[in-house]
């Protein structure tokens, strides 16, 4: 059973932490530790093109920032997956526990699927704007 007294701020604190997660993984990591250009040069080691890092660290700085502060929660939720899926591939050949070399699958698959419930949760309290989902995928998430 669902405590509708507490929910929302439950659901305040998921986005919340998520928002900052994904702020700390571009500002703190991507630019201030290996730098733009440098985030940029390992994408493409991997196999991906550099300019992706950019388009990556953008949409984590401005979907981390939405995300603390409640704004279009669910897009921004459903928005940043896709992200989470791309370091789950890159991990996927290290194994389970992030503690391998290389880091493992485990984290971004968790961090994945808490955008998943963010964007079936919603906005939680203290949104600055209440996100709206298509009414298919409305009728998806309050069914329960």
């Amino acid at each position: 059973m669902i405590d509708e007294r507490f929910a929302p701020y439950a659901t305040f604190l998921l986005r919340v932490a998520l928002g900052v997660m994904f702020l700390a993984h571009s500002v703190v990591l991507k630019l201030m530790t290996f730098g733009l250009p440098g985030t940029a040069a390992f994408f493409a080691s991997i196999g991906l093109p550099g300019w992706l890092a950019y388009v990556v660290f953008t949409m984590e700085v401005v979907g981390g920032t939405a995300l603390v502060l409640g704004v279009q929660t669910r897009w921004v939720a459903v928005l940043l997956a896709p992200i989470l899926i791309g370091a789950i591939w890159r991990h996927a050949g290290f194994g389970w526990v992030f503690d391998t070399d290389g880091g493992g699958w485990e984290y971004p698959l968790y961090l994945t699927l808490l955008c998943a419930a963010q964007a079936m949760l919603g906005d939680g309290a203290w949104a600055l704007s209440r996100s709206r989902l298509p009414h298919g995928l409305r009728r998806l998430t309050t069914a329960a």
